[in-house]
Formats: structure tokens, C-alpha cells, sequence
């Protein structure tokens, strides 16, 4: 059985703004059942959603079973105002419309809590976050707050010292962590975090011209490394594609040969430890 640790079933992998307007009214059945029926034939039992607020996600898992898979989702994932994610999630403005976000979701019926703590990278430059790091106190008080209600926490993160203060803080997963460090990847294994690094997102923008190629390879060359690194100390990586995002179909494979080229012969082992991590977490 293969696990997607990280995907959007809001997102189609082309066009996100008309991808959101395909849904925007009301979650396209036929389109997620193709979806589903894709993930099915490839050999998918466990899909983790990155959520949406138009409810895409939600339907999705109330339609997985009758293709045999697990599917989790956050409903939609909790972004403070004026930061990354917006587009997609629902917005707070501090910790106390945070945590009532929170205890909606429990009401909702969300299998987990979804925090956006960062930017993203800026593909043409390597190094360089679209955001400066959420200040380490914060993050600790949203997943204190989303763990208190019962929540599991994913957290979309980038830079090192913003994992660090994530994984210091006990957050269940690191969704793609850019530019991490030796203190950061320590910090994830001392603390039992599953990273999902999410190559695809870098690697598959290779050769298409959207992007600066010499930045894109080194900005995969440092990801590929930092999977290396963490892979040696025993940490726990799953796989995820961020299934949605630009040049990331659906169903698409490509994690799991740039896994390979991170971990080599232990990439079966590690990738086994991390998923069942994921279905225990999540």
C-alpha cells in the first residue's frame, strides 16, 4: 500500500485559481471520484489532505472508502492574517480567534490541525523565504492550544530555526522544511516529529522554464542532503507530493524516486517507519 502524506484534493497541479473555482460553490463530485479512482489504480491506501475551505477535502474522505482508502483531512488549514495560506485556509487574527478556529474544527469533525507558520521559497533564489520566521513563542502557543483540544498538528514550515521552535515544541509533522540546519534535523528526531519534505514540489519543476534552473537544482541539492541527514539520524520521513501544487498531478510518483535518491538502500525501511508514524499520529 502506498501512503501520500501530503496532498491537495482541492488543487489539480496546473491552474490553483481555477482549480479553487472549481469547487467554489460546491465540492465537484465527479471530479474528486476521478481523482480517487486515480490513487486507487496506483496503488493508494492512505491519502493525508494539506485542507481547503471550500470543503473539497471533506468530501473526498467521505468518498475515499468506497475506493478502499484512508483519508485524513484538516478541513481547512488555520493561517494568521496577512501571512502565506490565506488563499486556501481559514484566517486568525490572534491566538484567542485561533484557538475558537480550533475548538470549530473539533465541531467540524477535522482529524487534525493544520498550522501555516511560514512562507515559501522564492524558486528563483536559493536561500530565500517569501516571509520572515513566525517568533518562536507563537508557534509554541498554537500547537499547545491545537494539542490541548485533542488535535494532532501539522505545520507547513520552512527555515530552520522556525522547525526547530516547531519541533521543540512538540508539533506531530513538518510539512516540506526548507533550508534546515544540523539544530533543526536534531530537533525533529530528539523530539519524534515525521518530516514530509515534499521534493516533488522542487524536483518536478525541473526543465519546464517557470523557474531559475540553477536555483530550482540547488534548492533540490540542499533538500536531497537535508533528507540524507536526517535519514542517518533516525528520523522519521514520509512521503507526501503536495499532490496539486504546480506540476504535481494527482497520483504522481516522482516523491518517491527523489526519495530514493536521498536514502538509497534504506529508502524501503525509512519510508515504511515514517508512514506508520503518520498512521499512528494522524
Amino acid at each position: 500500500m502506498l501512503c501520500d502524506c501530503h496532498m491537495h484534493m482541492i488543487l489539480d497541479g496546473a491552474d490553483w485559481r481555477g482549480a479553487i473555482r472549481r469547487h467554489s460553490q460546491s465540492p465537484d463530485i465527479p471530479w474528486i471520484r476521478a481523482q480517487l479512482q486515480t490513487y486507487q489504480e496506483r496503488g493508494f491506501g492512505y491519502l493525508r489532505d494539506g485542507g481547503d475551505r471550500w470543503g473539497a477535502g471533506a468530501m473526498a474522505r467521505q468518498l475515499a472508502p468506497e475506493y478502499g482508502i484512508t483519508y485524513r483531512t484538516p478541513l481547512a488549514p488555520l493561517c494568521k492574517k496577512g501571512h502565506y495560506g490565506g488563499f486556501i485556509g481559514e484566517n486568525y487574527g490572534n491566538l484567542r480567534e485561533y484557538a475558537a478556529l480550533v475548538r470549530a474544527h473539533r465541531q467540524k469533525g477535522a482529524d487534525f490541525i493544520k498550522i501555516m507558520i511560514s512562507g515559501l521559497m522564492d524558486f528563483d533564489r536559493f536561500g530565500v523565504l517569501t516571509e520572515e520566521d513566525f517568533p518562536a513563542a507563537d508557534i509554541r502557543e498554537l500547537i499547545h492550544i491545537a494539542h490541548e483540544e485533542g488535535f494532532t498538528v501539522m505545520a507547513h514550515a520552512n527555515g530552520a530555526r522556525t522547525v526547530e521552535a516547531a519541533a521543540a515544541a512538540g508539533v506531530d509533522s513538518v510539512e516540506h522544511g526548507a533550508y534546515q540546519d544540523e539544530a533543526s534535523l536534531a530537533a525533529m528526531a530528539e523530539n519524534g516529529t515525521v518530516w514530509v519534505p515534499t521534493l516533488s514540489t522542487i524536483g518536478n519543476l525541473r526543465g519546464r522554464g517557470r523557474f531559475n534552473e540553477e536555483a530550482v537544482q540547488q534548492i533540490l541539492d540542499s533538500a536531497l542532503e537535508n533528507v540524507r541527514a536526517f535519514g542517518n539520524l533516525g528520523g522519521f520521513i514520509a512521503p507526501g507530493t503536495d499532490a496539486g501544487a504546480w506540476a504535481v498531478p494527482h497520483g504522481s510518483l516522482t516523491e518517491f524516486d527523489l526519495l530514493h535518491q536521498a536514502l538509497g538502500e534504506n529508502t524501503n525501511t525509512l519510508l515504511r517507519r515514517g508512514a506508520e508514524a503518520i498512521l499512528k499520529k494522524f
